[in-house]
């Protein structure tokens, strides 16, 4: 489990395919403290370390995995959020966050809001707006986050100076598309809506 905090970011050196997979290498601050067969979420997509090097670790990414979430867009030199897991001693600070991407959404409007940034983001499908409530919370490219409003189509949420410097948010463009997780506790009400129907 994570919280959608991040620790830091990674830079992308190697991609490669093999079959249907892809395997990613990522330089960052924590890859030496890192160990084989530990979960990491990686622009809020939860993989397995599978290889080390000093100050780089590797990881895979499967078809449904590409299919879901923009890993597959990566390019060298890409940086991407990143955050391990929730130790069982730790304080929460995000919100439960599982590293499940349910869909990818894409960036519609960056606005500068007086020392804060303000982003719009467009749901690929409109049942999943019975997934986002104003003030509710939402994982982008792994970042917990709380929902400013919601629009007929998607919704928008702020971000502070702090979270823009030290996420990959920094780098976001419009016409960009981000991995969203919804809040897990409104995905099981949603299921036992829909079978009571």
């Amino acid at each position: 489990m994570f919280t959608g905090i991040i620790e830091g970011t990674g830079k992308v050196l190697e991609l490669n395919t093999f079959g249907s997979n892809l395997t990613i290498w990522v330089q960052s601050g924590i890859s030496k403290e890192l160990k084989v067969d530990q979960s990491v979420a990686h622009n809020g997509v939860c993989l397995t370390v599978v290889d080390l090097m000093e100050n780089a670790h590797m990881v895979t990414a499967v078809a449904e995995t590409l299919s879901k979430t923009n890993l597959g867009s990566l390019a060298i030199g890409d940086t991407i959020n990143l955050e391990r897991c929730m130790l069982s001693n730790g304080r929460f600070d995000g919100h439960i966050v599982q590293g499940h991407v349910d869909d990818t959404a894409i960036c519609e409007k960056i606005s500068e809001e007086n020392g804060s940034w303000l982003f719009h983001f467009k749901l690929n499908q409109a049942a999943q707006q019975n997934l986002i409530v104003d003030k509710g919370s939402i994982c982008i490219n792994g970042v917990s986050l709380t929902v400013i409003s919601c629009t007929s189509a998607g919704f928008y949420v702020t971000i502070i100076p702090y979270t823009y410097e030290h996420t990959t948010f920094m780098n976001l463009k419009v016409g960009d598309f981000v991995n969203l997780e919804f809040d897990i506790l409104g995905k099981y009400i949603q299921k036992q809506l829909a079978q009571r129907a």
